[in-house]
This record gives structure tokens, sequence and C-alpha cells, in this order.
């Protein structure tokens, strides 16, 4: 990958960390200041966001007034309390619209879900078989999380049973860089090809997947769903600039609530999203509290947000590359220079030491005082023996934390 694939600004193309976490300090601080969990005298560093972000006050205080002002179910009665409810229900698929940068908002639909997992579920399971016929083929990611693999080999398997063979196919990686490979991608696609799953930031290597050339490698009529688990809430997205039909998010790692989640579908290729069966009673607190974290973002600026998270990472990456005999960085190699012309990592920052497992190092690390996941990350297509520590990082995360961090590591040389 070079510089010219990659449409980086100030955050991606970061020669100083420190300068730009200095710049942003006066912003920062007061917002770190609105998470009560971090309130109070220092503790361990939480350093697992992609795991699930910690939660602004203004969140919690939405919950709460909802559930003690307005609380009753969504489109099922006709008294105060339940027009309150659907009305917030209904406004907040606006809100998402919007937050997304909806170009179209009057055709897209917004389905609220558990998280990512349930929403490209959904999709796989309710909305992709009408699109199929026998002969058609998708590509999947192979190397990305299960949760972006496993329904489109469950949607298959049922295709399968009711005789429609489809060939499922592995999107292509660049061996260089790990991003997808969207000039081999324009190659082995053909007139068959009528779905591709991506991912836009990647759960491990935390590099943003450079999504937007998948259009141009398989056409324009093919449906491209996007997993943004590690991107909303993290940076700035804007689906005007991305050609996807599908994209899904979690709340609860955009600082809403666990259990809450949305699929947005663009509503213009293929037959209309609808989920199936009976919906049921939507998660209203849930949807609340999404409100208000989309509402905290926007103010506080997504894209701040991750020249924020960026120079922190950077400053990992940077200090890791100048142990080499300790620690092995996981992802694109090139992205490790400091004065590199490609992408720097986003929230993320995964790596092995050479000589200590990665579940031990973990419990080194809780014990020094920094909270970190150590495991497989639950990536597809990979061995659970090859576990690794992921640091991932938030904006109410620290300088003095991530160098409390590097000065650990290199004390385990």
């Amino acid at each position: 990958m070079t510089g010219a694939d990659v449409a980086a600004g100030p955050a991606h193309r970061l020669t100083d960390p420190a300068g730009e976490l200095a710049r942003l300090a006066a912003w920062q601080s007061p917002l770190r200041a609105q998470f009560p969990i971090l309130a109070g005298p220092p503790g361990p560093a939480y350093l697992d966001s992609a795991a699930t972000a910690q939660k602004p006050q203004a969140v919690l205080d939405a919950v709460g007034i909802y559930l003690t002002t307005a609380n009753a179910n969504s489109g099922r009665g006709s008294y105060p309390w339940a027009n309150t409810t659907t009305a917030l229900v209904e406004g907040a698929r606006d809100r998402v619209k919007a937050f997304l940068g909806d170009p179209d908002p009057d055709r897209s639909r917004v389905h609220f879900t558990s998280g990512t997992s349930e929403g490209l579920r959904t999709v796989a399971r309710d909305w992709l078989p009408a699109l199929l016929r026998d002969g058609d083929e998708i590509f999947v990611p192979y190397e990305d999380h299960e949760a972006n693999l496993a329904p489109w080999l469950e949607a298959r398997d049922l295709l399968a049973r009711q005789g429609v063979r489809i060939r499922v196919r592995a999107l292509p990686y660049q061996a260089s860089s790990g991003d997808y490979d969207a000039r081999l991608l324009a190659e082995l696609a053909g007139p068959r090809t009528r779905f591709v799953a991506a991912t836009h930031v990647h759960h491990v290597y935390g590099a943003d997947m450079n999504v937007h050339r998948l259009r141009e490698a398989v056409g324009p009529d093919a449906v491209i769903c996007l997993d943004a688990a590690q991107s909303v809430g993290h940076q700035q997205v804007s689906l005007a600039g991305l050609d996807v039909d599908f994209l899904a998010f979690s709340g609860h790692k955009a600082l809403a609530l666990p259990g809450t989640g949305a699929v947005w579908a663009r509503g213009a290729r293929g037959p209309a999203f609808r989920p199936g069966g009976w919906e049921g009673t939507p998660n209203t607190a849930g949807v609340a509290g999404l409100v208000a974290a989309l509402d905290w973002l926007e103010e506080a600026g997504p894209d701040r947000i991750a020249r924020w998270t960026t120079a922190l990472t950077a400053l990992l990456t940077d200090a890791l590359s100048r142990m080499p005999a300790a620690y092995e960085v996981l992802g694109c190699r090139t992205s490790l220079a400091a004065g590199s012309e490609v992408q720097r990592r986003g929230s993320i920052v995964t790596f092995r030491h050479r000589g200590i497992s990665a579940q031990d190092l973990g419990f080194v690390l809780y014990s020094r005082g920094f909270m970190v996941r150590s495991d497989g990350h639950c990536q597809a297509g990979r061995s659970v023996r090859e576990t690794s520590v992921r640091v991932s990082v938030h904006v109410y995360n620290t300088l003095e934390e991530m160098e409390g961090l590097v000065d650990t590591l290199a004390d385990l040389q």
C-alpha cells in the first residue's frame, strides 16, 4: 500500500504524536472528567475500549431520566408515556442516519439490534437469501471478526438446504499492508458476484481497511455490507463517502449501553430490507442512551477523537518498534515508522512478547495497573494458540497512561 492509496489526514500521517496530544490536551481533559467510572483517585488504566467503551454522565443521565419519567412500550399504546417512547424510538432512527451522514435518509431504513453481531446476522438471515440465486457468489472476510464470517456461512448452508448453491469466496488481503486487495478483488469478481461483506476498521490490527475502494472493484450492482463496530464512535463515519448498502454497529462500543446497536440499510440495491418475524419490544432504555451517546460524540467531535486516539497508539507503536527483539506488533509493518506515508493505527494496537505468553503478559500488565485484552480477539481463521495482547483506547485515555504502559513494556524486555 502506497501513500497514494490512502486518503489520509493529519491523524493518519502523524510524525509528532506527543505534539498532537499537547495541542489537544485542553480539549480532552474536560471530556475525560465526564466519565464517572474514571473519576476519583487514579486506578488501573482501562485499555480495552475495542471490547466495550465507558459511558459519559450524559448517557447515564439520559437512561435514568427516561426510565423515571416515560418508561413504556414503543408503538403499543396511546397514552403519553407510550407516545413519548414511540417518538423516542422513531426519532432515534433519524438520529442514527444524521450521525452517519446518510445522503438519502428518505429511502434508507434503520433497524435496532443488540449489536453488530445480531445486525450482521439479521442481514444474513432475513435479507441475503432473497437476493441470491443458484450459482451466485459472495465474498466474505476470513481474517476479520468471527461475527463478520459466521452469518454468511450460515446463510450459505440455509440456502443449500433449499437447493440453492452459492459460492463463498475469501475477500483477498494485501500481504504487505493487511488491507483488502481491491485490485485482486476486481480480477476475481464477475457477473455472478452479488454480495461483499467487509470491515471498516480491523478489530485486531487497528487499520482502516479503505473500503471506499471496494465499489470500483466489484461494480455498481453488488451489495456491500460493512461491519463498523470499531469505527462508529471512534472516528468520523460518512455514508456519503462510503458506497455501501448495509452498515452495522454496536452502541456499547460507541459510549452507549450494552445490548444496543443498529443496522442501516441504503435501500437502493436488491429487495427492501425488512427484518423477519415479529420484532417485539425494542431496548427502549438502550435507545435513549444511544441517542445521548451520539449527541455527546458529535459535540466532542469524532474527527478530534480520532486524532487523539491515533496519537496515543502512535506513541505505543513508535515505542514498540524500538524494541523489536522483545515485541512483535501485528498488522502492517510499514505503518510503524514515524515518518510513514501510509496510515497509522487507529485506536487499536495488538502485539506479542517474544518470550512471555499473551495470557501471562496480560496478568503482568494488570498487576502494573493496565487493563488490556489478551486472547484470540474472536478473529476468524485463527487458532486459539495464536493469542496476543490488544491495547485499545478512547477519548478518555491519557498521555500519562500510555507513557506508563510504554515504560512498563520497556521494563519487560
